[in-house]
Order: structure tokens, then C-alpha cells, then sequence
């Protein structure tokens, strides 16, 4: 128990110190992770800990994370994705199964290694992409999408691989190879053993039965039933885990919510998914792909959330662990011993599969940025490498002394991910974002009215002042929301509306108002200090993002502003007092004063706001902030006797119900 308890506080304690690092300089968790294991790796190394025994552990955090994927996917969006699933993943693991067996056979390997090698490398890490994609947001877009079909595929495809790497088994073959790359390493034995033993290790972690999280079971009770039996067993599993989605979710929850308690709650979640976990391996399928299914079929449930907020806290710290073993598990002697041929592999390896993902990418029209998103997420091996090796190694497919090296191969490509993906952030997306793929268009109208954005708050107040018989000049610098509004019939132009000759263009000399929707803070607070600097005469009326950027537009010049989300909250608030039971009128007033009063409290801050101190060091600016809590506070404590309750009042509308304040 001592050493058990001692083990979780130094990878908590790696955790908690590397993921902030490394977040704040921008190289995301995983990162973090991976850096704490491989700084971990000496201590565990002179504990004796089995690094491996604790992956397998770690590794069911890629079940429940596939789990919660699945609740964001309804049953219709996973159907309208077959096409990338079986075309674009299909494709992805033949080609590089193809590609990395030719290569292997080039070297001279014999053809059972050498698509042995292929099925290993062919295939990417899940836990790794599907995190940093949606840590970094990027899980809805095109590539992103792309992406979580190829994975899934592999997951499928991990399963035809386990039953047909058995029957490429050569224990001839592998004792005469051994034979010979023993003769050939003949005075670095100190690599090569250790090596060895690494690579043992990882053979006994699996040799049990594969309790990795995601792996199919060892050859159990059910592979003694005929085939026909065997896939009827199997389709039951799958029509027991869809039937129970569906029936016996709501029963469960209901029956647990009577005792009251949040951790029943929490419990319940996580037996459902370690109980479909250990159906699956039980009739030889992916544990993953089992609690993926399930989570599809309880994407409409109303227990969604519930789900969703039990679960994810365990996925991110079993994905967090698994990071940090993987870090850990790296054999540095034997990498020091064969450094230039295992680091040629490893981005000889990430080279060729970006390549084949290009090309697939192009075929199936993955455009602009998405496509080098595609790419470099899914350039690496995957932690399905680790299963695949040892299960290669237990049933003398592979030599342990290529699955050891192949095992590095797999390790150093998980590691440099988070590398890639810097690499799209910081130069591969600010490019595609930037140029947009074409020029701005000439400007040929004029109007009284400049618009910046036409998105769903700009293209709002462009229609409405259309409607009134002003002529707008609109400027947008997203192509693809241009092109959508131009199949509406609304004139607009592309372009940069913070660049200066296009503020000429479009008649900012000779215009009245200016009207600044763009969604970026910076951007938007720069346009109007340059337009309230350059050209005073024109009025400006700007979007802002937050009441931070609220001060930031007002020491720039701006004084007509309109906070994003302020109306609709204000209004929300007002129709939750009528719920409540506020007459209607009472509740209108209540928040008529309470908009007086912010907007008050908003022209004073400003005043004192600098935008060079960030508000909580501007002392003068907090001790004010604070007064006027204090007196709004005060104020709405003095108004609430007049909001008396319908039954109080003894006021009903005819219809029985409160109007609404427009009826008033």
C-alpha cells in the first residue's frame, strides 16, 4: 500500500508541476505529460517499477474517452461519416501497410516481418490526437473530423490484424535471424540486454490476457466455440450493448437516483462502461469500440450530461498517466546504442505516412489548412503499436530484438506530436488564415455606412439598416462566410477591413458611421483607434467581446458600444423574473434599472481603466469596482419589495397566463 500510494504521488506530482509549464509556454498537455514521464524515468527505473503494468492500466482511459466521443455523435452523423470511415481510413492503414512492407522487404526482412512491421506502424495514437484535437478546439473542423474517422477505422482494423499476426508466426525463422543479428552485435551487449529485457517486459504485460484497455483478449472460452457460434456470440454482445443503451439506461439511473447520493451516480456511470469493456474483450472485440458504440446509441439520452460530467474526470487523468508512461517507458541505453538508425526510422516513418495522408487528402478534397491538420495529427505510431509488438513477440512473429527497436520507433513518434501540432499552430494556420487562398476584391461601391464582419451580429445590422434606406459598404475577410451570403443575394466584399487602403477604398473618407462586428478583440480595438485617430468625423459603433474589451474600445475612442451578449442576458434575466413569478411590469422596470446602472458603472471604470495595468493592479480602478458593487448591490435590495408574486398581486391575465412586456 506504502509504495502504491508513493507511486500515484509522483506521477500526480509530475503531472501537476510539467502540464502548467508547458501550457503556459504554449506546448500543450500532452506535452506536459510526456516531458513528466520521461522526467520520472531514472526514479521508476531505480524503484524497479513495471512502467508497462501501469500503461495497461492507464490505457482504459482511451475507452472512456472514446466513450464521451461517442455522446457527441448522434446515430445520423456517424452514418453520413461512412464514407470517410471506410474510404478514407480504409485507405489510410492499406497504404501504409503497403508502403511501410515494401520499405521493410527493401532492407531485407522476410515478408512475414515485414507485414508484421506494416499493420504496427500503419496505425496512429488515439489517445494523443483525439485530446490535443479537442483541447485546441479543433475536433468540428474538416480535418479534425477527418481525423477521428481514420482512427476509428483503426480501431476496427486492429481486430482482423490480432487474429491474422498468428498465422505469420516462424520460430525457424526468427532463431536464425537472432542467431545472426547476435553474431552482427557481437560487443554491445549492455544495449542489446537491457533492450531485451525491455522488450520482455512489455511481451509478460500483455501475455495475460491483454488487459490494456483497448486490446482483444488472449484466445479464451470463446475462441474453442466453431466459427458460426463465435459470430453469433459476437452479435449479441454488439445487440446487448445497443438493446441496453437504449432500455436500460433510464431504469439504472432512476432506481440510483432514489438513495440521493452524487457519488451512486458516479459509480453507476463508471460501471456501465467498464461493464461493456469487459463484454467486449470477453467475445474478442475492442473494449473502445464497444463503449464508443454505446456512447452513440446514448447520444440522445437525457442522461447524456450526466454521463458526460462522471466520466470525463477519470478519462483525464487515466489519459494523463498513460502519457506520462509512455515518457517513461522510453529505453534510452538502447537508444543511445542504436541512436542514428532508430531516430532515421522515426521521422523516415512520420515523413511517409504525412505523405500518403496528403495524397488522400487531396483525393478526397481536404482543403487549405485542414488538410496539413489531417497530416501531421495522424503522422505518428500509436499505443495499439505497444499491444501489436508484444502480441507479435508472445507468438514468434516478431524477433525481440526488432520489436524492441520498433517499440522506440513507436514511443519517439507519440513524443513528437505535440511537436506537429505546435508547428500548425504557430506557422501552418496563421499562414492559410492570413492569405485565405485569394486577393481582396475591388471595391467598386460607396456608402455612408461602413460594415467590418458580416457574421451573424454585422449581417444583422446590415439588413436592418438596408431596410431603412442606407447604403452599407461591407467588408468581410472569411471567404467561406462571403460566398454563403452572396447566395443570399447580399453584396459584400472580401477583405481586410483593419488594412488602411482598404478603409479607403471603401469611402472611409466621405462615410458617416463606421460599424466594427469583427469577432477578434485585437483586431477590432486597433480599427478603432486608427479610424478614431485618422478620421474623427466619422462615428463609430463597435462589437464588444466582454466588458474587459468594453474599457479597452473606450480608451481607444469608442463610445457607442454594444457588449455581444449583454441584450439577450438582460432579457433572458427579465423572462426568468416572470417565471419566478414577478408581475411583468415589475420585472421590466427591475431591469431597466439595473441596465441604467451598469452602463453608469461601465462610463465611470472607463474612465479610470489604463490599458497599460491589467485591471486587477489598478488599485484605483478595483477600490471603484468594489463602491459600486457595493451601491448597485444596495439598490436592487431596495427595489425587490415591489416585486411581489402574482398570487401577492392578485393580478392573472384573461388568458391565464402573464403577458409579455411587449403586450403591455
Amino acid at each position: 500500500m506504502d509504495s502504491l500510494l508513493f507511486l500515484a504521488f509522483l506521477f500526480l506530482a509530475a503531472g501537476v508541476i510539467a502540464v502548467p509549464i508547458a501550457s503556459r509556454l504554449g506546448l500543450g498537455s500532452v506535452l506536459g505529460y510526456l516531458i513528466a514521464g520521461i522526467a520520472l524515468s531514472p526514479l521508476l527505473a531505480a524503484l524497479n517499477v513495471d512502467v508497462v503494468s501501469i500503461q495497461h492500466f492507464a490505457e482504459f482511459g482511451v475507452v472512456m474517452m472514446l466513450f464521451l466521443v461517442g455522446l457527441e455523435l448522434e446515430p445520423k452523423m456517424l452514418w453520413n461519416m461512412r464514407g470517410k470511415l471506410f474510404g478514407l481510413g480504409g485507405l489510410q492503414v492499406g497504404l501504409t501497410m503497403l508502403a511501410v512492407t515494401a520499405i521493410s522487404m527493401a532492407l531485407g526482412l522476410a515478408f512475414s516481418f515485414a507485414i508484421t512491421i506494416g499493420m504496427v506502424l500503419a496505425l496512429s495514437s488515439t489517445a494523443i490526437v483525439l485530446q490535443t484535437l479537442n483541447e485546441k478546439g479543433l475536433m468540428k473542423s474538416d480535418g479534425g473530423q477527418s481525423s477521428f474517422s481514420v482512427l476509428l477505422f483503426q480501431d476496427i482494423a486492429v481486430i482482423p490484424m490480432l487474429a491474422f499476426i498468428p498465422l505469420l508466426a516462424a520460430p525457424d525463422l526468427i532463431e536464425m535471424f537472432s542467431a545472426e543479428a547476435a553474431d552482427a552485435a557481437h560487443g554491445t551487449d549492455h544495449g542489446t540486454d537491457h533492450g531485451a529485457d525491455h522488450g520482455a517486459d512489455h511481451g509478460d504485460g500483455h501475455d495475460d490476457g491483454h488487459d490494456d484497455g483497448h486490446g482483444p483478449s488472449e484466445p479464451g472460452m470463446i475462441e474453442q466455440l466453431p466459427g458460426w457460434q463465435r459470430g453469433l456470440v459476437t452479435v449479441a454482445a454488439i445487440a446487448a450493448v445497443v438493446l441496453g443503451g437504449n432500455f436500460l439506461t433510464r431504469p439504472i439511473f432512476n432506481f440510483v437516483s432514489q438513495a440521493k447520493l452524487r457519488e451512486l451516480f458516479t459509480a453507476t456511470a463508471l460501471m456501465m462502461v467498464i461493464g461493456i469493456a469487459v463484454l467486449m474483450t470477453f467475445v474478442g472485440l475492442s473494449p473502445a469500440l464497444g463503449t464508443f458504440l454505446a456512447g452513440v446509441v446514448l447520444a440522445n439520452s437525457e442522461y447524456r450530461h450526466e454521463l458526460e460530467s462522471d466520466i470525463d474526470p477519470f478519462k483525464g487523468l487515466l489519459l494523463g498517466l498513460f502519457f506520462m508512461t509512455v515518457g517513461a517507458g522510453i529505453n534510452f541505453p538502447l537508444l543511445a546504442a542504436n541512436l542514428l538508425p532508430i531516430v532515421g526510422m522515426t521521422f523516415g516513418l512520420m515523413a511517409l505516412k504525412a505523405g500518403i495522408l496528403l495524397i488522400l487528402a487531396y483525393i478526397f478534397k481536404i482543403r487549405g489548412g485542414d488538410k496539413w491538420l489531417f497530416a501531421l495529427s495522424l503522422a505518428q505510431a500509436g499505443e495499439f503499436g505497444f499491444v501489436l509488438l508484444s502480441f507479435t513477440v508472445a507468438n514468434e512473429v516478431l524477433p525481440a530484438s526488432i520489436a524492441d527497436q520498433l517499440l522506440l520507433v513507436v514511443a519517439l513518434s507519440m513524443l513528437l506530436t505535440p511537436a506537429l501540432f505546435i508547428l500548425y499552430d504557430r506557422v501552418i494556420a496563421p499562414r492559410f488564415a492570413a492569405s485565405q487562398s485569394r486577393d481582396p476584391d475591388k471595391i467598386d461601391e460607396k456608402g455612408s455606412v461602413i460594415i467590418a464582419g458580416h457574421g451573424r451580429f454585422g449581417g444583422i445590422v446590415n439588413r436592418a439598416l438596408l431596410g431603412a434606406g442606407y447604403e452599407t459598404v461591407v467588408l468581410d475577410h472569411s471567404s467561406a462566410q462571403l460566398d454563403m451570403v452572396r447566395t443570399f443575394g447580399i453584396k459584400a466584399f472580401f477583405g481586410d477591413a483593419t488594412r488602411p487602403d482598404l478603409l479607403h477604398a471603401a469611402g472611409i473618407e466621405n462615410a458617416a458611421l463606421l460599424v466594427v462586428a469583427i469577432d477578434n478583440k485585437e483586431q477590432a480595438t486597433e480599427l478603432v483607434h486608427y479610424v478614431h485617430k485618422n478620421h474623427p468625423h466619422v462615428k463609430i459603433v463597435c462589437r464588444a467581446m466582454d466588458r474587459g474589451h468594453v474599457y479597452e474600445l473606450y480608451a481607444a475612442g469608442c463610445r457607442q458600444i454594444i457588449r455581444d451578449t449583454f441584450d439577450s442576458s438582460v432579457r433572458a434575466a427579465r423572462s426568468a423574473l416572470e417565471e419566478l413569478g414577478v408581475h411583468p411590469y415589475a420585472a421590466e422596470r427591475a431591469m431597466r434599472g439595473y441596465v441604467e446602472r451598469d452602463l453608469m458603472a461601465l462610463r465611470d471604470l472607463a474612465e479610470l481603466f489604463d490599458p497599460n495595468i491589467p485591471m486587477h493592479e489598478n488599485a484605483a480602478f478595483v477600490e471603484r469596482a468594489k463602491v459600486l458593487m457595493a451601491e448597485q448591490e444596495a439598490e436592487m435590495m431596495g427595489e425587490r419589495e415591489e416585486h411581489l408574486t402574482r398570487s401577492e398581486r392578485g393580478w392573472k391575465h384573461p388568458s391565464g397566463d402573464n403577458p409579455s412586456v411587449e403586450e403591455l
